[in-house]
């Protein structure tokens, strides 16, 4: 560890919220795909992959960052980045073909 820092600050990559946060209600648009832990993980992984990470180590900027997340653009490209994993995953799941 980096003898330099006296205080270990918690960053936060707040995309990460947004993404588990919608993941189900877009998984509900797709009745055929997979819900095991293992395929909503990377479901998420892969859609994280895709956006922008937004950090924060405060308040005030995780503030920010939620007043940001709420914008219609913002939401769109979230639901998308989903919607194009799932398809992903869906087609190749890293896990034999469920009954």
């Amino acid at each position: 560890m980096n003898e330099g820092w006296e205080i270990m600050m918690e960053l936060k990559n707040f995309m990460e919220d947004v993404v588990l946060g919608k993941l189900d209600k877009v998984l509900d648009q797709y009745p055929d795909c997979c819900r095991c832990d293992q395929c909503r993980r990377d479901i998420a992984i892969l859609a994280l992959n895709h956006l922008p990470a937004h950090y924060s180590s405060t308040e005030k900027g995780e503030i920010f960052t939620r007043v940001q997340a709420m914008s219609l653009e913002y939401e769109v490209e979230v639901i998308q980045q989903i919607a194009k994993a799932i398809e992903l995953v869906s087609a190749h799941p890293r896990h034999e073909k469920r009954a």
